[in-house]
């Protein structure tokens, strides 16, 4: 299940998890975020051994100022609590997937 996360649980959510987590850095204000807000969730509900979770960078601003965030929504994908991906504005699902399948 996507869950939203802040500062506090950013290292236990994400740079402490084995495996692959999607961190979308999103603004409740965002219509682009809206729009992937959705994709993310199916992604979630379909793909195995995937996490989600989502940033609001207006609560979180110091956390989105660590990672450069210049624009929302910005994706950024770990891996085994590393970095390894970022896509800036809207991805398709299909886009996604591929990059996941990618790195996994």
């Amino acid at each position: 299940m996507m869950r939203y996360i802040n500062t506090g649980e950013f290292d236990s959510e994400v740079l402490n998890q084995r495996g692959v987590v999607i961190v979308d850095f999103y603004a409740t204000w965002c219509g682009p975020c809206k729009m992937l807000t959705p994709v993310l969730e199916s992604i979630d509900n379909e793909m195995e051994n995937i996490k989600v979770v989502k940033v609001d960078i207006d609560e979180s601003r110091r956390l989105a100022m660590n990672y450069g965030i210049q624009s929302v929504p910005t994706i950024k994908i770990f891996k085994d609590g590393r970095e390894v991906v970022t896509r800036v504005g809207f991805q398709p699902k299909e886009t996604l997937e591929n990059i996941i399948q990618m790195i996994m």
